[in-house]
């Protein structure tokens, strides 16, 4: 792997295009170089993956409401959509599959200085490659590129510092991915990244407070946009330049400033694309950071017995989850049993019912004074395990770390732990962070929401 430094430039400088971040990347897609058989028999599987999580997602509403709107736009040839039969425009098809892969957040994920969910390029690269009859060796040649550049953007920009979701490296990444795909030119490629980037940057606002679907909506509109792109650059047309390292660019305005500087891998040339071996997938349907968790929670509820007797429980973390998902987020949302989307009570449901499944997510289930009480009328604090770890962000574990205890009423403890599998060299930045969610609170946020919507089930 070759390591890049990137930074702002003023407009005056001599920053030659081949120096250029959206250039470098759109030489490794255009890089002819072999799909290793490792790699290819991955990208086989994340397609299946992908498709299995779209047809759990079929019916449920953001993911109706995106396959109707592909709907109006038939095309011959064209691409196919989960759910219905026909052919559709493949920028059309990419949009309403890219929601079905992604509503349930079930699909692959990998974490490093940014979070992302690789396998958000593949709608967008399959759509292509059915309207244009791509063959499929074609096909896992862009996918390899594709999670290649967003896991490779991931390892050496963080967005979320600057509160930038994380599909802003979705968009060059299945740009990337539809160059090699498609075989296109260095200079072609390269238009199409920065248009890309250029239209997929936005606040993380839709995965905090009222999270609506767009939160599933916004990696499909990333793939979306990068077809569009590509198509527009095809016809000769330039993108914004240089879209990273500009003065009025993405660093300088939307990331750490002109002062900034950042290093990003890239393999190198003739150097094969392996970097989807580092993604992972999910075995529950939920933010990643939570599967631990909810395996501790599963296992410690064999051994809880009266539920009534729990006084407190409380979850040791890492730094990430402890902010982002937990208490360390400030975010009320993440306990209101009424909130737009699924919250932590999928942990507290886990805790009743040693299971969880769609019937118990719903509201009035969530709700029931049977189910809430041992939850959410006792203090659940959250602890970051990892502020004795100090140092920068860097990939994180294979698996992620945990220690779950809950507390009677006498002192009698119930804990368990599930390890932390490291990758070599994988120290975070360390924070002491603790918080704490008073019972009173979310007790009286449950007891509103179940005066309006009338008992349980």
């Amino acid at each position: 792997m070759l390591i890049h430094s990137v930074r702002t430039h003023r407009s005056a400088d001599d920053f030659p295009i081949t120096e250029h971040l959206a250039y470098k990347i759109a030489q490794v897609a255009a890089d002819p170089v072999p799909v290793p058989p490792d790699t290819e028999a991955m990208v086989i599987n994340r397609i299946i993956d992908n498709a299995a999580v779209s047809a759990a997602s079929v019916v449920r509403r953001p993911v109706t409401t995106a396959r109707e709107q592909a709907l109006a736009h038939p095309s011959a040839p064209g691409a196919t959509v989960f759910g219905v039969d026909g052919s559709y425009s493949a920028e059309w098809a990419a949009w309403a599959n890219g929601v079905a892969v992604r509503e349930l957040d079930y699909h692959d994920t990998f974490l490093a200085a940014e979070y992302s969910h690789p396998g958000d390029n593949i709608p967008p690269l399959v759509a292509v490659a059915q309207q244009l009859s791509v063959d499929g060796a074609d096909l896992i040649r862009g996918l390899a590129t594709a999670y290649e550049i967003q896991i490779d953007l991931v390892k050496g920009i963080s967005l979320h510092e600057f509160k930038i979701d994380h599909v802003a490296h979705l968009g060059p990444s299945a740009a990337a991915g539809l160059g090699a795909m498609l075989r296109l030119d260095v200079d072609t490629i390269y238009q199409a990244i920065g248009q890309a980037l250029h239209l997929t940057t936005a606040t993380r606002q839709s995965r905090k407070g009222l999270i609506s679907s767009w939160k599933a909506y916004a990696p499909a509109f990333a793939g979306k946009i990068a077809i569009e792109a590509v198509d527009r650059a095809l016809r000769g047309e330039g993108s914004p330049a240089p879209i990273w390292e500009g003065e009025d660019g993405v660093i300088a305005w939307l990331l750490g400033g002109p002062e900034r500087e950042y290093q990003v891998p890239l393999p190198g040339p003739g150097e094969p694309k392996r970097a989807i071996l580092d993604s992972y997938t999910k075995e529950h349907s939920a933010e990643y950071q939570s599967q631990a968790p909810i395996d501790l929670a599963r296992r410690l509820r064999e051994r809880i017995g009266d539920l009534d007797q729990i006084a407190t429980i409380v979850l040791h973390t890492s730094h990430h989850t402890h902010y982002v998902i937990g208490t360390g987020s400030g975010d009320p949302q993440k306990f209101d049993p009424d909130a737009s989307r699924e919250t932590l009570d999928q942990l507290a449901a886990l805790h009743l019912r040693g299971r969880v499944g769609r019937r118990h997510l719903e509201p009035r289930t969530l709700l029931c004074p049977r189910t809430s009480p041992p939850a959410r009328n006792h203090y659940v604090v959250a602890q970051d395990l990892d502020r004795r770890r100090p140092g920068v962000d860097s990939p994180l574990p294979l698996r992620r770390p945990g220690r779950e205890g809950v507390r009677g009423p006498r002192g009698s403890d119930a804990q368990e732990r599930r390890g932390d599998h490291r990758r070599a060299g994988g120290s975070r930045r360390a924070s002491a962070g603790r918080a704490a969610v008073p019972a009173r609170t979310v007790h009286r946020q449950v007891h509103r929401a179940r005066r309006r919507r009338g008992g349980c089930r």
